[in-house]
């Protein structure tokens, strides 16, 4: 038999709990032939705070959900399942479905710390909204918010350059929300 990835359910919130519980009973019942692997897929979010100070968190990308590797027999399969935190495996009829290689790939290539895709910045930050811009050359500028691009921690303003309107795509921490 070969080793799958695949997707067990856990309480959400004991995501970690779960893993070290897992490995442990892992290595008191001998299974580490069985149980090769165990992840929880997370991904660094950015968030700006009040005055513009960005800080970034991990955050898990599947709450509730742990990845494991194995090979499924009667033992692995009731060892991970009777884990304190495990609801079950996902898949078919309460049996467990390994995820294929590229919705493995899919789901790691969000969190590889290696990886250059943009972190996700969320803001607070609206459609609509009167901003300052406090930095770079159209410093000192207002505006409003015509789009709000999260994944890429900009937006898109509307200024008001030389009597016209301009579209201007900005870094969320280039401007103050007007109140």
């Amino acid at each position: 038999m070969s080793k799958h990835w695949y997707v067990i359910h856990t309480y959400s919130g004991y995501e970690n709990k779960v893993k070290a519980d897992l490995e442990h009973r892992i290595e008191t019942f001998g299974l580490e032939n069985s149980v090769v692997d165990i992840q929880i897929p997370t991904e660094e979010v950015a968030e700006l705070k009040e005055g513009g100070k960005r800080e970034t968190k991990e955050s898990k990308v599947f709450p509730g959900y742990v990845l494991v590797r194995m090979e499924v027999d009667d033992n692995s399969w009731a060892v991970v399942r009777n884990t304190p935190g495990v609801t079950g495996f996902v898949g078919l009829d309460g049996k467990p479905t390994p995820l294929s290689r590229e919705e493995f790939n899919k789901i790691m290539r969000r969190t590889s710390k290696r990886s250059v895709a943009p972190k996700r910045t969320s803001t607070s930050i609206e459609v609509g909204q009167a901003v300052r811009v406090v930095s770079g050359p159209l410093a000192d500028f207002d505006g409003q918010v015509s789009e709000v691009l999260a994944e890429s921690g900009k937006i898109k303003v509307m200024l008001t350059i030389f009597g016209r309107e301009t579209p201007v795509e900005l870094t969320v921490d280039q401007v103050n929300i007007i109140s």
